[in-house]
């Protein structure tokens, strides 16, 4: 059996990880799957951001572990599931990496979801910051008029 190869981000391939401010929630046929305020943004090289979100947060009662399963280089061994709610279009729609490699060691107990297989990632901004930021900006016109 060939052994798996583990590579570490580099500048030709780059991983990073921080903390989402935004609330993150997760919609399947109208059912919120994920809701949380504490998602992590990971970049990978030329791929678009993916939200990891804690599990306390993501209704396992809504998934289905399947035996699909691939393998990163970057990150480790990766399992999924299905949003069953979702039908055919939400096969293998969320992935997880249970035991990934130290470099992304702040993914463990995180999910993520596939864009396209389920109905929405919606990323909201807190209120309180908008209409603080906007009254700011309002007091500000107001001196200058």
């Amino acid at each position: 059996m060939k052994e798996k190869q583990i590579k570490l981000p580099s500048p030709d391939h780059p991983i990073s990880i921080e903390r989402n401010h935004a609330r993150v929630v997760v919609s399947v046929a109208g059912r919120v799957v994920a809701d949380t305020r504490n998602a992590l943004t990971l970049r990978e090289a030329e791929y678009p951001p993916v939200q990891y979100i804690p599990g306390e947060d993501v209704d396992f009662s809504q998934l289905e572990r399947t035996d699909h399963a691939t393998y990163c280089p970057y990150k480790g061994d990766c399992n999924y599931y299905n949003v069953p709610a979702g039908g055919r279009k939400s096969v293998n729609a969320v992935w997880s990496y249970e035991d990934p490699f130290p470099a992304v060691s702040q993914i463990k107990g995180h999910v993520a979801f596939y864009s396209d297989r389920v109905d929405e990632i919606v990323e909201q901004l807190s209120t309180t910051r908008e209409s603080s930021k906007s009254s700011r900006s309002n007091q500000r016109m107001g001196k200058l008029l």
